[in-house]
């Protein structure tokens, strides 16, 4: 039989064998064993860590007739027959290539015929957020009345491309990265089965360079074996990871914190010369740098063990440099990170990176005080206490009255500086309500629930106070009941982000304004007055009532303003006779 890769040869066959998805596993075992299973599932999370697995495992628990504590025995026929990617009463797709409306119709016809082997006919569609709009449309009703005895199993690295009518209708499970000290673990357990010599060092190479993948850490392992003999050692693990060593890291750290960037730089192209990945050295830098600043905080919080370092060399570094210098440095590698992505030059970046990062010094209060825009600001509330000051003072020698008439004349002074006035973009606004009616508005109120639920957290809490007061199928008004909101609401990028979940749930392009709500009556009065809304409803009063003497029996007409005000505002409407 052909070499299989290790991955492949140790995929979990039973929940208790995926790694570092307790939460996940655990419910859904007991889910098996309480018979409360669902009709379908979506699995998110990473690459590689387990949502498959946990897929093909939860099939054929479902389907084992000799199942212990919602485990699947793995030595019946079903077992064994999806185990092999035998049993055709479970379907494996890849949404990647199978993206299109026809392959979806396909499995929901196929899937309203009963299983012809298994209890269960269960459908796993990886990748699931590479369906078209048209095969999320078709799914979408098989969904919703599902077929008795099929499951659907989704699994996602992005489920943020899901649409909000799918993920409503399933059970969802976040998948979450494997810890380095599962990864470590497990690889251990691996090699201990298959009698292979291993340095633990290694080992942590390889669980961090993995990124949380228990997948890719099995494949570098797998290329370490290959690379150094049948053998685990460090410097064979350095050399396929293109990591950097944590000694040469730790002096390159000592060099760069003790401003000394000729020995640096040395250090550096000591680094790259030995065949060391850029983008790697970053990345082990910023880890390296992040385990001194934990170790400052709470030495509990590193695992010194596993660093490949000694303790009394985390205390070392850790009277290196202060908190302050390493949070400069992490920003510092962090920019030159995203600049060195497209570059073919990445020694020109970690060259002028060295020497940034020598010429990191703590930050002095006095230098920042030195900043002119600080210094204007602080300027302006010295006249502002001067002014309250001479409040004060009058009010001790002119009495309560004409002192607070200063106090008032003060507050309105610096109010004006501190409050700005809000000003509403009303050509955004009056193109809304030309159309607005009060069923776009209902409509409307009916979707703002998803919509909310697309926007992410700090725009939810923005706009949490805030309601639509008018809709027409071009766009929305949106009032805000403090002005503080608004103004950062004009600021950001909300509204963008509003009309492309609108265009997404409605299908349409729409337009978002925002208005202050103690303003919104007095906008709408003015947008009847001057499209002559108001004018018309003084004439047909002033016709009604000639009428009415003329012939006391004609009904009466309705007024225009009032029908006009009725079919863009509903019930937001309040008639008053003065």
């Amino acid at each position: 039989m052909s070499y299989q890769a290790l991955y492949r040869v140790w995929r979990p066959q039973r929940f208790d064998e995926i790694v570092g998805q307790q939460v996940v596993t655990q419910t859904l075992k007991n889910a098996i064993i309480t018979k409360q299973i669902s009709h379908a599932y979506l699995f998110a999370g990473p690459r590689g860590t387990g949502k498959t697995s946990a897929a093909k495992i939860f099939a054929k628990a479902i389907n084992c007739h000799h199942r212990q504590d919602g485990e699947p025995c793995n030595e019946c026929e079903i077992c064994r027959a999806i185990t092999n990617g035998q049993l055709g009463d479970v379907i494996e797709i890849d949404a990647a290539s199978n993206n299109g409306v026809e392959e979806i119709r396909d499995i929901r016809d196929k899937a309203k015929y009963a299983p012809t082997q298994a209890d269960y006919k269960v459908y796993i569609i990886d990748e699931v957020h590479m369906l078209s709009t048209g095969a999320f449309n078709a799914l979408l009703k098989t969904l919703e009345e599902p077929p008795a005895n099929v499951i659907f199993i989704l699994a996602t690295t992005e489920p943020h491309k899901i649409p909000l009518t799918i993920i409503s209708r399933v059970q969802r499970f976040d998948f979450r990265r494997i810890s380095a000290q599962d990864a470590f673990e497990r690889m251990q357990y691996i090699l201990d089965q298959k009698h292979v010599d291993y340095e633990n060092d290694a080992l942590w190479v390889i669980a961090n360079a993995a990124e949380g993948g228990m997948r890719d850490a099995l494949s570098i392992l797998d290329q370490v074996l290959s690379f150094s003999d049948n053998q685990v050692k460090l410097d064979d693990a350095l050399l396929v990871t293109g990591s950097v060593t944590k000694q040469l890291l730790k002096k390159y750290f000592d060099e760069t914190t003790s401003h000394q960037s000729a020995a640096a730089l040395h250090t550096m192209k000591e680094i790259l010369d030995q065949g060391k990945d850029g983008q790697r050295f970053i990345e082990d830098l910023i880890s390296f740098i992040r385990d001194v600043l934990l170790y400052q905080e709470s030495p509990q919080l590193v695992n010194v063990a596993g660093s490949g370092l000694k303790e009394a060399d985390f205390q070392q570094l850790s009277q290196a440099a202060s908190a302050d210098e390493l949070y400069q440095m992490i920003d510092e590698l962090n920019e030159i990170q995203e600049e060195m992505r497209f570059t073919t030059h990445p020694d020109v970046y970690l060259e002028v990176l060295t020497v940034k990062l020598s010429q990191i010094k703590p930050q002095d209060n006095k230098t920042s005080a030195s900043d002119p825009r600080l210094n204007q600001t602080i300027g302006q509330l010295q006249q502002e206490i001067q002014q309250l000051q001479a409040a004060i003072a009058g009010l001790r020698q002119t009495g309560s009255g004409s002192a607070s008439r200063i106090v008032r004349r003060a507050g309105s002074n610096t109010g004006n500086k501190i409050q700005p006035k809000m000003t509403v973009k009303l050509d955004r606004v009056y193109p809304i309500l030309e159309h607005a009616t009060k069923q776009n508005l209902r409509g409307l109120q009916e979707i703002w629930g998803d919509l909310l639920n697309m926007l992410d957290t700090p725009q939810r809490a923005l706009i949490n106070t805030s309601q639509p007061v008018a809709a027409s199928p071009q766009g929305v008004v949106v009032s805000f009941d403090s002005s503080f909101l608004l103004q950062r609401a004009n600021s950001g990028s909300l509204a963008a982000d509003m009309e492309a979940g609108l265009q997404r749930l409605s299908g349409n392009e729409m337009r978002v304004a925002f208005v202050p709500m103690d303003q919104w009556p007095k906008i709408r009065h003015n947008y009847l007055v001057e499209h002559g809304y108001l004018n018309q409803g003084k004439t047909g009063t002033d016709k009604k009532d000639s009428s009415a003497q003329s012939a006391p029996a004609t009904p009466v007409k309705t007024d225009p303003l009032v029908d006009k005000a009725k079919q863009m505002f509903g019930d937001l409407v309040k008639i008053e006779d003065n």
